[in-house]
């Protein structure tokens, strides 16, 4: 098994003790058992499945299907990894479920580190492609 090259380097936030890279590489190695392409396809379908859940975030009318969503998020994200995106949408679902509204400026913080989280995916993903 053969490991990608390191695409970005291992730094880890002070304050949190986590990762600061999009994708804490190390947990989704555990994940993954340490098979690359196991993790190529794992991040593949959360490339899909967060793209089309911040869709319906973004969407979503009602509180219900806000929390929904979020939690789907939420989930998706902390399994490869993603804390940034995993953080901010707890905090998002939090809001909801102790009755406050969830902003829009919540739901743009949460798009940017999804974005951020996109486009290392497609970083880390081509570079396992050429290698």
């Amino acid at each position: 098994m053969a490991r990608a090259a390191g695409f970005v380097e291992h730094v880890e936030n002070p304050a949190t003790g986590r990762e600061s890279r999009p994708i804490d590489r190390e947990h989704l190695a555990r994940q993954c058992l340490g098979d690359v392409s196991l993790e190529v396809e794992v991040l593949r379908l959360f490339d899909e499945t967060i793209a089309r859940y911040m869709g319906r975030l973004v969407a979503s009318a009602d509180a219900d299907e806000k929390k929904m969503n979020l939690h789907v998020i939420k989930g998706a994200a902390a399994g490869v990894g993603a804390w940034g995106v995993a953080d901010v949408a707890r905090e998002a679902e939090a809001s909801l479920r102790e009755g406050r509204p969830v902003g829009t400026e919540q739901v743009a913080d949460l798009a940017i580190a999804v974005e951020e989280v996109r486009g290392y995916i497609a970083g880390f993903v081509a570079e396992a492609d050429q290698g």
